[in-house]
């Protein structure tokens, strides 16, 4: 393995957090509640970790805010334009496959 700097391993990161960010805007067509049944998180999750890191830094974030970011518009903007109603199967598997907290 390559050995990186501290400051490589976070500019790295932050590199494929944002192309991870970029795809999932490009995506709109993938539900959150589809993602979170498959891998075990959605853009919300991401928005939650990224306003925790934020905060545990001393850089006060809101949920809201935070959503923003991910979303690269207002959450309700998002919602509104791609966001379709649950189907029973979708939500029986969410229930099934929900990471435990």
């Amino acid at each position: 393995m390559t050995d990186l700097t501290r400051e490589q391993q976070t500019e790295f990161e932050a590199a494929a957090f944002r192309r991870l960010i970029g795809h999932l805007r490009e995506r709109g067509d993938v539900q959150n509640i589809d993602l979170m049944n498959l891998a075990g998180f959605c853009r919300n999750c991401l928005s939650d970790w990224y306003r925790e890191a934020a905060n545990a830094a001393g850089a006060p974030l809101e949920k809201d805010e935070a959503r923003e970011i991910v979303y690269g518009m207002p959450y309700a903007v998002w919602r509104e334009r791609h966001q379709q109603e649950a189907s029973d199967e979708q939500k029986a598997a969410f229930i099934k496959n929900r990471p435990k907290e």
